[in-house]
């Protein structure tokens, strides 16, 4: 089973399950702001992806946190407890594929894994 995290609101989380849907390819959605994300989760993606990828600078979380918070996140464990601190600072979405998470709505890739 696909599992799509991310947040509802979110418009490239909309596009990626429009796309899902409209491939009928079967997903289970996961709002992490609503339902939370473990470390465990998170060190997952971590282990699979690096720390880098999942770390939205481009995000109105990143850019309101001050300059101190920014410069904080320097390897794994800092962006791990940023993450679990403010998830919306994660970028979306994150997807698991049978074995493979992804980062971002890339149509490519995707077609790619749903063929598998």
């Amino acid at each position: 089973m696909i599992v799509v995290y991310g947040i509802s609101n979110c418009d490239t989380v909309k596009k990626a399950r429009a796309w899902l849907d409209d491939r009928g390819i079967s997903y289970r959605f996961h709002d992490f702001k609503k339902d939370g994300l473990s470390a465990q989760q998170i060190d997952a993606w971590i282990g699979q992806l690096g720390w880098e990828p999942l770390i939205n600078r481009r995000g109105t979380t990143w850019r309101k946190l001050n300059a101190t918070a920014q410069q904080s996140v320097i390897g794994a464990a800092t962006a791990r407890a940023l993450m679990q601190d403010q998830p919306s600072v994660i970028k979306r979405p994150v997807v698991e594929w049978s074995g493979k998470s992804t980062v971002g709505f890339d149509p490519a890739e995707w077609t790619l894994l749903a063929s598998r």
